[in-house]
């Protein structure tokens, strides 16, 4: 999935939102490793979920190697359940 197209969302609606997450967190001063780990986490984490636990599935809907996400997934300390 692109962010062109979430559930039929049109590719503006989606970029509008992430335009004001992003202006959100330059206001706080959010430092950009902190954002990018903490978008990579939550991203991970939701597909894990939606994966059942499948790590295959998992790297293979975010378009990585699985040895990339166990590595990920134990920066972040993301468990499989």
């Amino acid at each position: 999935m692109t962010i062109e197209r979430r559930r039929g969302a049109p590719r503006t609606v989606i970029s509008d939102r992430l335009e004001g997450l992003v202006e959100e967190m330059v206001d706080k001063e959010v430092q950009f490793n902190d954002a990018v780990r903490e978008f990579e986490k939550r991203f991970i984490t939701r597909v894990l979920g939606k994966c059942a636990g499948s790590l295959t599935k998992t790297a293979d809907t975010l378009g990585m190697h699985r040895n990339t996400l166990t590595r990920k997934m134990g920066e972040y300390k993301i468990n499989r359940t």
